[in-house]
């Protein structure tokens, strides 16, 4: 017992020291990370405060304009958050200017503060989710540092999601470690810092991961749970995310359930979660529309009218899938030239290959979902940045700290069927379930 507390000390104090760690790294960037979307969450969330349109939306261009100050300039024109050689002035004086423009031309109802055409702030009139999050950060704090603190409250929890599923799955301690670590060492701790929805999604989609091991092990009331509730405010966060993360997970688990019905394994708990998570899907799909929440056609118009600025195409489809091929031809040359992606990716498969865990197929889900959704979005402002492909980044977060444990050996990671002892029944798991947890 003593061992078994000490232990668990020692992982605590790893847990929270790579916790310290992380916010001290980001206390040399309070401000600059604003991008052009985070003064429509801002003014969003300054108007849940109880302020007027008109005081929200120049809290959020002072905010937006102060913090390019501190921005770094991409090298990449259409990436740059704020333009060459403008002043906090200038930036507040465009911003205004806009404002007024669209207030003229009938921008006159909503949440957020009028900075473009109302069809396309109804985009994040549709995400009230983060906005809400916010308000009492920016209550306590103001917006600089209740920005700053959102977002690494955000960070943190994404990343102890990730060290709770790992341990749920039976990784042991170090690899847990190593899973938070990474999670907050690559790009998902970096989008999750960002003042915009994306990192809120994240996080709440390390909670869905977390709920799924915990469903195919011995807590299925407690997954399931967390699980639908994951997808409910993630629904609320940004439900295109939430629809994708669903419709892939219910995917991977049919698949995964077929393959160990052929083997003539337990397949009950699998068909189950992807049962769940199909009916999921649907709620998302259907609450979207019932809504009146913008949808797949109105993201390609958005894209193919920048932003509805010029007429919708009759059928934007075509169109559309020749973004999507020179997007990806730019992209995979992108990653040709940096390609510290494809090496994680390599490193994942190679845990694939290696490793018999219930993260596996659980990571694989969220790493098609990012896919998707960057799928949805072919905009080649986005070839540099990570926001739109983050959940891509979860897999090597969540499958390659499994390399650290020894290869499990056994059958099916699921639950096993009851078998019978002693006239008796108890159930049976698998290897996998049974084996000791390494540091413990």
């Amino acid at each position: 017992m003593p061992n078994i507390r000490r232990t668990q000390r020692l992982g605590l104090v790893g847990m929270l020291l790579i916790a310290l760690a992380f916010t001290g790294l980001q206390l040399t960037a309070v401000t600059g990370r604003a991008s052009p979307d985070t003064k429509n969450y801002l003014s969003y969330a300054l108007s849940l405060s109880g302020e007027s349109r008109g005081e929200a939306g120049r809290g959020a261009i002072a905010y937006a304009c102060a913090s390019g100050q501190h921005a770094s300039l991409s090298p990449v024109p259409w990436t740059n958050r704020r333009a060459v050689g403008e002043s906090e002035e200038q930036c507040v004086r465009r911003l205004n200017d806009s404002v007024a423009y669209w207030t003229r031309h009938g921008n006159t109802e909503g949440m957020t503060a009028p900075f473009a055409n109302q069809r396309f702030m109804a985009i994040f009139e549709a995400r009230p989710g983060y906005p809400l999050f916010l308000v009492p950060f920016i209550a306590v704090l103001g917006t600089t540092w209740g920005l700053w603190l959102a977002g690494l409250v955000i960070a943190l929890a994404g990343s102890v999601c990730v060290l709770l599923a790992l341990r749920a799955a039976g990784a042991s301690r170090r690899a847990a470690l190593a899973g938070q670590a990474l999670y907050l060492a690559l790009p998902t701790g970096t989008v999750a810092m960002n003042p915009l929805s994306d990192g809120l999604a994240l996080a709440l989609g390390t909670a869905v991961v977390l709920g799924c091991v915990l469903l195919l092990r011995d807590r299925p009331r407690t997954g399931a749970a967390l699980v639908a509730g994951g997808f409910a405010l993630m629904f609320l966060v940004r439900y295109s995310q939430a629809l994708l993360l669903a419709a892939a997970l219910a995917g991977v688990f049919a698949l995964w359930a077929g393959w160990l019905r052929l083997k003539q394994r337990q397949f009950t708990p699998v068909l189950r979660a992807a049962g769940l998570c199909a009916g999921l899907t649907v709620c998302s799909y259907a609450g979207a529309h019932l809504l009146g929440w913008p949808m797949g056609e109105d993201s390609a118009q958005d894209l193919l009218t920048h932003h509805y600025q010029r007429p919708d195409l009759p059928n934007p489809w075509p169109e559309f899938f020749v973004q999507e091929g020179v997007f990806w031809s730019a992209w995979l040359r992108r990653q040709a030239a940096s390609p510290i992606l494809p090496v994680l990716l390599a490193l994942s498969a190679w845990a694939l290959l290696k490793r018999r865990s219930v993260m596996l197929p659980i990571a694989l889900a969220a790493g098609a979902a990012g896919l998707l959704n960057q799928a949805g979005h072919p905009n080649l402002g986005q070839l540099y940045g990570f926001r739109l492909i983050v959940f891509l980044w979860l897999l090597p977060a969540l499958v390659i700290p499994l390399l650290l444990d020894r290869p499990a050996r056994g059958a099916s990671p699921v639950p096993a069927q009851p078998e019978e002892v002693g006239g008796g029944q108890r159930d049976g798991r698998v290897a996998v379930a049974q084996q000791p947890r390494e540091g413990t």
